[in-house]
């Protein structure tokens, strides 16, 4: 449900307000998954009892409201709600278990009362813990001015029991500090970790303080992330080497540990034994310690938690060593293993270059299935309808993301000649995919991930469309897979001309889904004709606007089905010789042929953009120096790779397709200090991406020298020198207009193309910018090609939740002696945008404006110019603030004009969303420039906790970066990084 202020296309609002009551666990249950307890002022460990967070709140109310108020149906269950609230604010911070301060709860208590509305409540509550204060301060006078007395803490250390050296404490905090001093106060971290340890309290949750009091200081400045990180790297270095390792001397312990961690690997049955094999001397001495003070702390977390390898939960691997084994993986056919070892190596852990989680996941392990998407075409009959969802089973089980094309399947009504029976369509077998998605979880480690296609023109669309809705026929809806319009042109040019559009069942016109452009178009002509002459026993006529409508009207109630684009797809396909692309992917960035016998594969990487940038501009001898070594461990990948299914490893070894992409476009426009919504922006769009697949396209042709064409090359646009920006004159020859595109160049194309004539290409198809959406977050820069979401904000996924902050905007502020208290807590208030606070410059306004400030049609401008250049697509989502009907057909008729092949996520808020209020619910409104210089004197003088008014906006990891961890589509898009 939403209301008139927070409308999103997905079940769950953009910024979330306090949930209904019986929506939220309980502060019972949630406290039952782990052990927590309070340290008390005094240095005592309690229980924790949620029950006594009721009942303070209780007493707040009971002095605002007086017996009556606090007594009342209404407050007894808000007092439920907040606590339930509160509870689960905590536990998220440690959910298996571990101790709270008594001021964190305290605070914690403050926050929910503001962010539920109830500020006279808050502030009663505000200034009952001020007088507490004070009477502790006066009994402390009143004692001599001594602190009360503490009792002396002691660690508890593999069974040891020793006085906390503070020293020790002081030391790990100051090196984590090292270099970053300028920016964070490590003081402050150990106040705040001391304050949290109580007497016995075991070495681990010593360091976990430290990591918990760094943390809770990153909304500061983001330099508190790096801190962070290395005490967490510190207790990881204790956990793998067996022992506390400072970074000192990590050099010399990974040389040590590194054949032991290999040995170690093979004997529990976690790592390929050929691992065995290599120089493991050799490539230990290449492995850099260093690199492992690059993560900040949500990359790190993110490693630690989802990819190192494990015995019995304990981790063996170190951040450099898990580099080291998915390099080895990728070498494993190599002639020279060691030399290409340490280059894929060097490629991954400088942040150059980072493969798709799959890969990262499974490289150099026993079942090394390395590849991110599989494409499907399901045949019109039993037998093919359950061995494609058997296939669906298999492919899931090994993390890939799966892409089914459902169009070929009898639409509702149509005749079944074997038993003289009417056809259910193709909704109820759907419904088998969504449940067998669920139930082959990908491993045990998240939810199996497929995507539905169908083409515009079958009889079952306009009830395809329905199948993400939360009413109806629950029988008919699939509230766990996504969908997609495969939708041939044709359709568009009766939007745009408002005119009927017939729609027909496979079984009547088979022939539809193998053909494009204008060979679909004569075809669907003559089926119309049949129709019109009473020829055709299932058809409906519907005007193709109402149609579209529709489309766009679900698209922004449910977030399905996505809308992409048949004819781009295959016109500009370079393997249009040997078929047709009949889907795309989970992440629609995918654009391969698939058939009956064939299942495209198509495995992912992607290059950081933003490490690739030089004094403002694009370093075109690194970059095509990462290409060339990126490209070379795509490809093999096709070899080393576990195929589940043996279509899927005839297809790739035929094809050998890739998928190399980019991510941090965003922070190259920072570095640039080039706004998304400008000219500047479409323009670096067009030249970095041209780059990219200049360098691609090279280094394929290079291989090809090496190793020799792919073996469905003959006739292929690349044998019959069309590049992919000429095949745009394909696209609109076959279109007869509609096509408004930028061709220019800016690169010597006559070198590639004169390679491709002289040697062939290596790979099918090798460009495809998928969301990235884990692995920017492991080397902390922006995924692909989005813009920034918001400036500040909480970043949740299975690892926890994680204050992002925008480093570029706080180094600019700083600049301007803008950064302090009162901006952190504006930006806060407004969601991460600085759009409403006066006192930063239009400039920086402008450089740092959010997604939703950004007007769609820079977005389909910028991934037009890409578009030109891609051989397979890219993962666009539509951010559109106030999105209107009218807003939508604009954009979505843009997208199809400027050529693209593909979108994706529609985001959405209402124009109301970002209005805040300025009445009393708004006191932390936007300040003048001296009113934020008074208030940051202020802050900064000692003084009782102050609530702030609303905690940064919740965006979640994956495509569907709205939902909650458990959500459906909570991380399906994972298979796409």
């Amino acid at each position: 449900m939403h209301t008139s202020q927070d409308i999103s296309i997905n079940p769950h609002p953009v910024n979330p307000t306090v949930p209904d009551a019986e929506a939220a666990p309980s502060a019972a249950s949630l406290v039952e998954r782990g052990d927590y307890r309070i340290i008390r002022r005094n240095g005592a460990v309690v229980a924790f009892e949620p029950s006594k967070i009721a009942v303070a709140m209780t007493k707040a109310f009971l002095a605002v409201n007086g017996g009556q108020g606090a007594a009342s149906a209404r407050v007894r269950e808000l007092v439920e709600m907040l606590t339930n609230n509160v509870v689960a604010a905590l536990v998220r911070r440690q959910p298996s278990g571990g101790t709270f301060h008594i001021e964190d709860v305290q605070d914690q208590v403050e926050l929910a009362l503001m962010r539920s509305g109830e500020h006279d409540v808050a502030r009663a509550y505000v200034l009952y813990r001020a007088k507490q204060m004070e009477e502790r301060r006066k009994a402390r006078e009143a004692a001599g001015g001594t602190e009360l007395a503490v009792p002396q803490i002691h660690v508890v250390d593999g069974g040891n029991r020793r006085p906390l050296d503070v020293k020790e404490v002081r030391a790990l905090i100051g090196a984590a500090c090292s270099g970053l001093e300028k920016h964070v106060d490590a003081e402050a971290i150990v106040a705040e970790t001391l304050k949290n340890l109580y007497d016995g309290v075991p070495v681990e949750e010593l360091h976990k303080s430290a990591i918990l009091a760094a943390r809770a200081l990153m909304e500061k400045d983001p330099a508190y992330s790096q801190v962070t990180a290395r005490i967490l790297l510190h207790t990881i270095r204790k956990e793998v080497f067996g022992k506390e390792v400072p970074q000192a001397a990590a050099a010399a312990a990974y040389v040590e540990y590194f054949p032991k961690y290999i040995a170690k690997g093979i004997e529990n049955e976690l790592l390929n034994p050929e691992l065995a094999k290599f120089d493991l001397e050799k490539l230990a001495k290449a492995l850099v310690a260093e690199r492992d003070l690059q993560f900040g702390y949500l990359g790190l977390q993110t490693l630690y938690d989802r990819y190192f390898l494990h015995v019995r939960d304990v981790r063996i691997e170190m951040p450099q060593a898990f580099y080291m084994r998915v390099a080895m993986g990728l070498a494993l056919n190599e002639s020279e293993r060691e030399a290409r070892t340490i280059e894929f190596y060097n490629l991954l852990s400088t942040f150059d270059f980072m493969s798709s989680t799959p890969t990262l996941f499974n490289s150099g392990t026993l079942r090394s299935q390395l590849s991110s998407c599989y494409l499907t075409t399901v045949s019109d009959d039993l037998d093919g309808i359950y061995e494609a969802i058997k296939e669906n089973a298999l492919l899931a089980k090994y993390a890939g993301g799966l892409g089914n094309d459902w169009t070929p399947v009898r639409a509702l009504g149509s005749h079944i000649k074997g038993t003289n029976g009417k056809s259910q369509g193709v909704v109820p077998f759907l419904k088998v995919v969504n449940d067998t998605a669920v139930a082959v979880n990908q491993g045990g480690k998240r939810k199996g991930a497929v995507c539905a296609y169908l083409e515009t023109w079958h009889m079952d669309i306009e009830e395809f469309l329905d199948l993400r809705k939360n009413t109806g026929d629950d029988r008919r809806r699939t509230h766990d897979m996504n969908t997609a319009n495969w939708i041939p042109d044709l359709f568009m040019k009766r939007v745009m001309e408002k005119t009927d559009w017939t729609l027909f069942s496979p079984s009547e016109a088979p022939d539809l889904h193998d053909k494009v452009g204008k060979a679909f178009e004569q075809a669907y002509l003559g089926y119309e004709a049949k129709a019109a002459r009473g020829e055709m026993r299932v058809f409906k006529k519907i005007p193709a606007i109402d149609l579209w409508r529709k489309m766009l009207s679900m698209l922004f109630e449910t977030g399905h089905p996505w809308i992409t684009f048949k004819d781009p797809c295959n016109i500009r396909s370079p393997q249009q010789h040997v078929g047709v692309v009949h889907s795309s992917n989970l992440c629609t960035e995918i654009t391969l042929n698939t058939n009956s016998e064939e299942i495209a594969v198509c495995n992912l990487g992607s290059v950081n953009l933003p490490a690739h940038m030089k004094e403002g501009k694009l370093d075109h001898v690194k970059l095509q120096k990462t290409v060339r070594t990126a490209m070379r461990m795509l490809d093999n990948v096709i070899d080393i790779n576990y195929y589940a299914v043996d279509k899927a490893k005839n297809a790739n070894l035929r094809h050998r397709p890739v998928g190399m992409g980019i991510m941090g476009f965003q922070d190259c426009l920072h570095m640039m200090r080039v706004p998304f919504a400008s000219q500047a922006s479409v323009e670096f769009a067009d030249t970095s991406m041209e780059a990219v697949c200049y360098y691609a396209y090279l280094a394929s042709t290079e291989l090809a020298e090496e190793r020799g064409r792919y073996s469905s090359y003959e006739g292929s646009l690349w044998d019959r020198g069309i590049l992919p920006q000429d095949s745009l004159k394909l696209l609109a020859e076959e279109r007869g207009g509609y096509l408004e595109v930028n061709t220019s160049e800016t690169m010597d194309w006559s070198i590639v193309r004169n390679r491709i004539k002289q040697f062939g290409m290596r790979n099918s198809n090798c460009v495809a910018i998928a969301p990235t959406a884990t692995i920017s977050n492991i080397i902390g820069v922006s995924a692909c090609i989005e813009p920034t979401f918001q400036n500040l904000y909480v970043k949740s996924n299975l690892s926890g939740e994680f204050t992002e902050i925008n480093a570029y905007l706080v180094r600019d502020l700083k600049a301007r002696d803008l950064w302090d208290e009162v901006m952190i807590a504006d930006l806060k208030y407004f969601d991460g945008s600085l759009t409403k606070i006066d006192r930063v410059p239009q400039d920086l306004r402008d450089l740092y404006a959010t997604a939703f400030e950004v007007d769609p049609s820079w977005l389909v401008e910028a991934a037009s110019r890409r578009q030109k250049w891609i051989d397979q697509a890219q993962s666009l989502n539509i951010y559109m603030a106030g999105a209107s009907g009218k807003k939508l057909d604009e954009t979505y008729k843009l997208a199809w004009l400027r050529g693209l092949k593909t979108t994706y996520y529609l985001r959405t808020i209402a124009a109301t969303h970002s209005e805040k209020s300025t009445s009393k619910a708004g006191a932390l409104n936007a300040v003048s420039a001296e009113a934020a210089k008074a208030a940051a004197a202020a802050a900064a003088a000692p003084q009782p906790a102050v609530p702030a008014a609303a905690a940064p906006g919740t965006v979640q990891e994956g495509a569907a970066c709205y939902l909650r961890p458990g959500d459906p589509g909570f991380e399906e898009c994972e298979a796409c990084q």
